[in-house]
């Protein structure tokens, strides 16, 4: 998590849930060091099937030097953009879905619901 462009703070941390933990820190709902300094963007993740790999590799991510960690974020995210944007938008589709597009016209969806 950070809160901003490449001279952000960073935080890792792990969970079993990521986006629930991704909405409390949006929404300031965990006291610590994420609300106090406002880390409210996603720029990188993994995901593990074992707990114990996923705090083991926590570990060693908070071990490394600043650097380090902003050349691992910039090789998935070069940009820096929040992961989870979007994701509690409700579902709006780019393009109004017609009946012309789907194939079917007035009478031919009638006929199918005589049948």
């Amino acid at each position: 998590m950070t809160n901003g462009p490449e001279s952000a703070v960073l935080y890792t941390g792990i969970t079993g849930d990521l986006r629930r933990r991704v909405w409390q820190h949006k929404n300031k709902r965990t006291p610590g060091f994420t609300s106090r300094y406002n880390l409210t963007r996603p720029v990188y993740c993994e995901q593990f099937v074992y707990p114990d790999s996923a705090i083991a590799r926590e570990k060693e991510i908070k071990g490394w030097r600043r650097s380090k960690k902003v050349a691992l974020i910039e090789s998935m995210n070069p940009r820096w953009e929040d992961l989870a944007a979007r994701w509690y938008d409700p579902y709006r589709p780019d393009t109004p879905v017609r009946r012309e597009i789907a194939g079917l016209r007035d009478d031919a969806e009638l006929e199918l619901k005589r049948r």
